[in-house]
């Protein structure tokens, strides 16, 4: 692939040296074989550049042979070096970015509709449509046939919807669990449940506001009536003609409507701000602006479906092969190949002999393998390691290879194997049918940091696409000719199980005995971390229908328990599975994992997930998502079960294809998260516009971070004039109409409009901006988003995934800390957006701004409370000071239990309200920073006497209120352990998400310690609390840091 052109150099950016002019020469290929050169303005659409060319060839030799210009669209290589078609004509030159500024006009082939929708599509998920046709795989094309189809039959029922099922379908109101008449009230007290509830409510396209007072048991409808009645009185008879009926409600910054006639008690917003003692804001929208918004869709959708494509457009050729292998010394080869299914090796693996040479290597010997072709499970993979043999050296004391002997393994005779590839492939099909003849399988040389034997059968079972410079394995599977071997159907495996049964003398309750219970009820209760011995495996096996009966949450332990490789069990345990009681969907998680790659299994677990809120599925989607990468094939349970969510729900949709769209980039997903990202795209074909305009917005702000960084480097040494001139530039940026246009009016969800004066980039090593946005829905309030380009996000949004979880658990137990899980999204390789909580500061700011001297700052225990009295007085200040106490437990036990580091005072945070929150997630599950060997980290979490002392309301013998602090600390931290095998299953579900401190089971193991799995709570409790002490005993420890951190912070500004 040909070098994509540096920031210097590109001719497309607003900063470039090349685009000095508004103007850019543009090299025309016309299909008539005529070459026309002209300027062009580098912001204008393809429309108006196709316009400017039609007038130009006018005057050129065999115009008359063009046609209509409508027949005709362009065609570019773009910056990833592939061909790009440009049917979407309403975009920017300067936002295509062709390689080269070269255009070729062609013909087109197909529909308009069609061709256009492919386009969208292709630029939306980053891969276009003719790249997954150009793969010529019965597989892919078998799966977007069949989505195709699916996706149209969902589109022509939303065109047979009414508004209010649409406006139900794609807007839906979060409702809290239970449903029926009775109001939901856990988390909310008795008063304020008996209590009359303030609402403010706001008329659309009114600067109007009314504040009413009503029954939490009230519904929506009775809230309009009551407010069209109090807008009668202030605007007089004229405005009679008014009906609640011609009016929807909406919570007010936000695109959620208030479906439905529940008590508004049971909508999540309205309980949380009870909960929050705030007041809700609610819209009156007309129904006929909801009305347009529908149609508008519907005609989005019309004007794709029940439209045939008569000629499908032509597939790319495939890239050529290189050579399959490069090897520049001679070394001596070995491979050694495993049957697994899961993590569990089927039999024992078979090794070649040693081979020599410089760049081929053959071997033309047979693999056997001790285990019949029966016996062998659906899930089977086959797994390839390439390894060099090379004599034992002495150790050097050069560390420069330190990566490599990382994953070195010393057999006999002082030999020393070095893992050259890897590469995985199904023993089955897709369609079940045994593999057979010749495989080129491309391997991959990145090792997980634990091997199997020096097999990696967790990882995946695509082959490389990057084909010339892999290595390449050429594998001939044996022929059963004449007869294809396909794995039996489900209906067969019953009649195995029920032949087996039948033949059986002994029933199948197993042993029983009181003795084996007691060690069966031992064995369940463990967490997924702990191993089971054959014994165990045996006794669970034997006494399964007692683990029915008696502990169905213990099905992942069964499991684990079968013998794979005797195709007798297999089929037992299928009989088993379908009299087995449902999970609970968290329950369920766990088997989503590698452990249990069985597709009945998943299809059970799916039928588990069934049962979750769309809520419950926001909460988990991450996990979800990422499990999709266990999945060996395109058309399975899993991704038909998320795509139908999604396209249920916009918000479910919205997120599902960010966590996909961001993870583009690996080419070992890339295939499969672009056929998942097509098929949603075709079912939510009105969602598209909303994505585009995204996804348009986040490569405008990654030009202006990279127009920032270039400006930082050039102006290196004066930091004031690097300061003055990168504003300056990133100003003149955004104040571009292309800028303005892309970045403004995003439904992402809030409809927001940029305000340009009040960016600005933050002073960090990557320089993220800080976008000021003016939100149309809520009278003007601003709201802020911090885009990062150059950081990975997704290790902070997994962990505030969990503290959003956490602060769920909590509240369930009737425990609210006030956690602040704010808003954080990654969109791309190392880039991604996060939400700027309103009104708050850092610690650090609070400290130097009551402080002179930076050193001192630290250790001015009254600052943050004097911080808080100037926020708040009288009343206001107790709930601040509340407020601070019960955020500062909850986020003291979260932060102990994930084992986060990095706890400057930069990168903790208050509200004025009193909230306190933490910010900034690289160092989690122990992995804490050090200097010189030492670790900065020396307490468990971070509990300060300024803390301590807003929490005794700046009295040092309040022990009553530090008391009830403690006390929050112990409930936090045992409702916590309650779910601990919860925790251990979604960062397990993670570990091939490639996050840097998640990336094997013993990182997981930090988890299993700091909750205290397998103690008494008592235990457990006796842990925390000699934790807690330590923490505030070693505070001074902290304060030292903080004081260094000031120092360095106020001489760098």
């Amino acid at each position: 692939m040909p070098p994509a052109m540096t920031n210097l150099m590109d001719l497309w950016a607003a900063h470039s040296q090349l685009s000095g002019e508004d103007l850019v020469t543009v090299d025309f290929l016309l299909p008539t074989g005529i070459y026309i050169q002209m300027d062009v303005p580098r912001e204008a659409t393809i429309q108006h550049i196709k316009l400017l060319l039609w007038k130009q060839a006018q005057s050129y030799p065999l115009f008359p042979s063009l046609g209509e210009m409508e027949g005709h669209m362009f065609e570019c290589v773009n910056q990833a070096a592939v061909h790009e078609e440009l049917e979407d004509e309403t975009r920017r030159l300067c936002d295509v970015r062709p390689f080269w500024p070269m255009l070729k006009l062609v013909t087109r082939n197909c529909g308009r509709a069609e061709r256009l929708l492919d386009s969208k599509i292709g630029v939306l998920i980053g891969k276009g449509l003719h790249e997954l046709d150009a793969l010529q795989d019965q597989e892919v094309k078998d799966f977007r046939s069949k989505m195709f189809r699916i996706s149209e039959e969902k589109m022509q029922r939303v065109q047979l919807m009414t508004w209010s099922e649409w406006l139900q379908a794609c807007f839906s109101p979060q409702l809290e669990p239970g449903g029926g008449a009775t109001p939901v009230t856990d988390g909310v007290n008795d008063k304020q449940a008996e209590a009359s509830l303030k609402v403010t409510m706001h008329f659309d396209q009114s600067q109007d506001t009314a504040s009413l007072k009503v029954w939490p048991s009230t519904s929506p409808s009775e809230l309009m009536e009551q407010a069209l009645r109090k807008w009668l009185t202030t605007h007089g008879p004229e405005e009679e003609g008014r009906q609640a009926e011609q009016y929807v409600l909406r919570v007010s910054d936000k695109l959620e409507f208030l479906c439905g006639d529940h008590p508004l008690i049971q909508y999540k917003y309205i309980k949380a701000c009870l909960q929050a003692k705030e007041c809700p804001h609610l819209t009156l929208v007309q129904v006929s602006t909801v009305q347009a918004m529908f149609e508008k869709e519907i005609s989005a959708i019309g004007a794709v479906v029940n439209r045939k494509s008569s000629n499908p457009p032509l597939p790319l050729p495939p890239k050529r092969r290189g050579p399959s292998v490069s090897q520049t010394i001679p070394v001596c080869i070995q491979v050694r190949a495993g049957l697994f299914h899961g993590t569990e090796l089927l039999c024992k693996p078979a090794v070649s002999s040693e081979s020599s040479g410089r760049s081929e290597h053959v071997w033309n010997r047979t693999l056997e393998f001790d285990i019949t072709v029966s016996d062998l499970p659906r899930m089977a993979r086959l797994c390839f390691a390439v390894y060099a043999v090379m004599d034992k050296v002495k150790k050097q004391k050069s560390t420069k290879n330190a990566h490599i002997n990382k994953y070195q393994t010393i057999r006999k005779s002082g030999k020393v194997h070095y893992p050259v590839a890897w590469v995985n492939t199904m023993v089955f099909d897709y369609k079940g049918q045994l593999k057979t003849g010749d495989i080129i399988l491309h391997s991959w040389s990145s090792f997980p940091d634990e091997l199997e034997e020096m097999l990696n059968p967790i990882g995946t079972i695509q082959t490389n696409p990057y084909t010339e410079n892999t290595t390449a394995l050429h594998i001939h599977l044996p022929d059963y000719n004449p007869h294809t071997i396909l794995f039996p159907p489900f209906d067969k495996i019953l009649e195995k199980a029920a032949e087996i049964a039948g033949s059986s003398d002994c029933l199948p309750m197993g042993r029983g005995g009181k003795k084996f219970h007691i060690e069966l009820k031992e064995i369940m209760e463990r967490d997924p971390l702990s191993q089971l011995c054959e014994n165990e495996k045996d006794l669970i096996w034997t006494l399964r229908y007692d683990c029915m009966e008696n502990f169905p949450q213990s099905l992942p332990k069964l499991l684990l328990s079968v013998k794979w490789s005797k195709h007798e069990d297999m089929a037992q345990l299928q009989a088993l599975l379908q009299i087995w009681p449902k999970l609970s969907p968290r329950d369920a998680l766990e088997l989503l994992d590698f452990n249990y790659p069985d597709q009945y299994v998943r299809e059970y677990a799916v039928g588990c997930l069934r049962d979750m809120s769309d809520e419950e599925l926001s909460q988990y989607l991450l996990q979800l998502v990422q499990v999709l990468r266990y999945e060996p094939y395109y058309d399975c349970a899993l991704t038909r079960f998320l795509l139908n969510r999604a396209q249920c729900n916009r918000n479910i949709g919205h997120f599902l294809f960010w966590h996909l769209r961001s993870e583009m980039h690996m080419p070992a997903v890339a295939v499969q998260f672009s056929l998942i990202l097509e098929a949603y795209c075709r079912g939510s074909i009105p969602h598209i516009e909303v994505l585009k305009k995204q996804v348009e917005a986040l490569s405008k702000l990654k030009s202006v971070n990279e127009l920032i960084k270039l400006g930082t480097i050039k102006n290196a040494r004066s930091k004031t004039k690097e300061a003055m001139l990168t504003k300056e530039a990133m100003m003149t940026c955004l104040r571009q109409s292309g800028y303005t246009e892309t970045l403004s009016d995003l439904h992402s969800p809030l409809n927001p409009s940029v305000l340009v004066e009040k960016c600005r980039y933050m002073d960090s090593k990557m320089k993220p901006l800080w976008i000021v946005y003016n939100n149309k829905l809520l009278g003007g309030d601003t709201l802020g988003i911090i885009f990062k380009n150059g950081d990975d996000l997704r290790q902070d949004m997994l962990t505030l995934q969990i503290l959003r979880l956490m602060d769920l658990l909590w509240k369930e137990a009737n425990l609210d800390l006030r956690i602040v899980p704010y808003g954080c999204l990654a969109t791309g390789d190392r880039s991604g957006l996060i939400e700027v909580v309103s009104s708050a500061d850092t610690i650090a700011n609070i400290q130097l701004t009551s402080s002179n001297v930076a050193a001192a700052a630290a250790f001015n225990k009254d600052a943050l409370l004097n911080w808080l009295k100037e926020k708040n007085s009288g009343d206001a200040l107790e709930k601040a000071i509340e407020e601070f106490t019960l955020s500062c437990a909850g986020y003291c036990v979260a932060t102990y239990v994930l084992g986060i580091g990095d706890r400057h005072s930069d990168n903790i945070m208050v509200r004025s309200t009193g909230q306190l929150f933490h910010i900034d997630f690289g160092h989690i599950l122990g992995n804490f920073k050090s200097k010189f060997g030492i670790k900065r980290e020396r307490v468990p979490f971070i509990l300060t006497h300024d803390f301590i002392h807003v929490i005794q309301q700046g009295k040092t013998g309040n022990t009553e209120k530090f008391g009830s602090f403690r006390n929050y600390c112990e409930q936090a931290y045992l409702i916590l352990r309650r779910n601990g095998n919860l925790f251990i299953t979604l960062f397990a579900l993670m570990l091939t998400a490639g996050l840097p401190e998640l990336t094997s089971v013993k990182d997981i193991q930090y988890l299993k310690d700091s909750l205290a799995l397998g103690k008494t709570d008592d235990e457990a409790l006796k842990q925390f609390r000699q934790k807690f002490d330590e923490a505030l005993r070693e505070s001074w420890t902290t304060k030292v840091n903080w004081m260094a951190h000031n120092v360095v912070k106020d001489n760098r500004s």
